[in-house]
């Protein structure tokens, strides 16, 4: 006699100590619970974690922000993504706010590594069936995980809050080096068309976050000047953007990045520059020591539980953003 299985699809949600609370806010959003973890660290410094309850059977999403120390959260990741295998999660689902390494996507030099690829490469050994993550700092990220990539973008939520806000200001969209021209042209379409300009920038790529600024090209005289960028480490860039801007006469500028890394000394330099305005997502946790009084931080929650919604349900997350199914 056959034996015929009652089919059933649940949804378990996991997470890593490295964003608790991004982690609870998504739960909320999806009207789940976020199960309980055990993780904790030997003196010799190995990581051990172990899920509390069953994930047997389950469509597994384990949430983590790897911020700093970086290595050490990705390395949690990797044993939390061997766990769920191990404990016969039918698929598991990577969800990365932020992709570590990104910035590492291919070779300045030679005898240097891809860095980004190795990360992908790690996740699908370890397990992982699907990658979804919230802007990459290049799109070709997506083509080094050998699986489905759900790539999500921040620019509505920035964007809207912008919009909102700074209604009736003359605005102009700055990239602050050439690599970011294609981010902020789509700023250009959800703001309704507004002047575009970029900040002409040098890198001495054997000396990391040093960054030489030259010259502003495009309107930015008396207007509000939208600097928009994937993220911000140390603020090196994004300050000596705010400078050049206002030596060229802008009337303000605001900054917008999807990513807050803040690496000591960006704070103070964010702080101190000649900037009204800081919109962050939280896709990283930004502790009360990173805070600022010009600081707006908007939650990535929604966006990414919506994604977490359509991957269970076998839906479209490209129709998140008005695309086709």
């Amino acid at each position: 006699m056959a034996i015929h299985a009652k089919s059933r699809k649940s949804l378990v949600l996991l997470t890593g100590r490295a964003a608790p609370e991004l982690a609870a806010e998504i739960a909320v959003d999806l009207e789940t619970h976020v199960t309980p973890t055990r993780a904790l660290e030997f003196a010799s410094g190995e990581l051990f974690v172990r899920f509390e309850e069953s994930v047997r059977g389950s469509d597994a999403f384990i949430i983590q922000s790897v911020c700093a120390p970086v290595n050490q959260h990705l390395m949690e990741l990797l044993l939390m993504l061997d766990a769920a295998k191990r404990g016969s999660a039918k698929r598991v689902t990577v969800v990365l706010p932020c992709y570590p390494y990104s910035r590492q996507d291919k070779k300045h030099q030679g005898r240097e590594p891809i860095s980004a690829r190795l990360v992908a490469d790690l996740l699908k050994t370890a397990g992982a069936d699907r990658i979804l993550t919230v802007d990459l700092h290049t799109a070709q990220i997506q083509g080094f995980f050998d699986g489905p990539v759900d790539h999500l973008f921040a620019l509505d939520l920035l964007a809207n809050y912008v919009k909102e806000k700074y209604a009736g200001r003359e605005l102009t969209v700055v990239a602050p080096d050439s690599g970011r021209v294609r981010v902020a042209e789509r700023w250009t379409d959800v703001l309704g068309g507004t002047p575009l300009a970029f900040i002409h920038k040098t890198r001495d790529p054997l000396v990391p976050n040093q960054v030489v600024m030259n010259r502003v090209v495009g309107e930015v005289k008396g207007r509000t000047c939208i600097l928009v960028d994937d993220m911000i480490d140390t603020g090196g860039t994004i300050a000596k953007a705010a400078d050049a801007l206002k030596e060229e006469g802008a009337a303000d500028v605001v900054v917008a990045a999807t990513h807050g890394v803040l690496s000591d000394p960006a704070t103070e330099r964010l702080k101190n520059g000649p900037i009204s305005e800081v919109i962050l997502t939280n896709t990283l946790p930004i502790g009360p020591e990173k805070e600022l009084d010009k600081l707006t931080v908007l939650s990535i929650a929604p966006l990414i539980a919506r994604a977490i919604r359509e991957v269970f349900d076998d839906g479209s997350v490209t129709s998140l953003f008005g695309g086709a199914s």
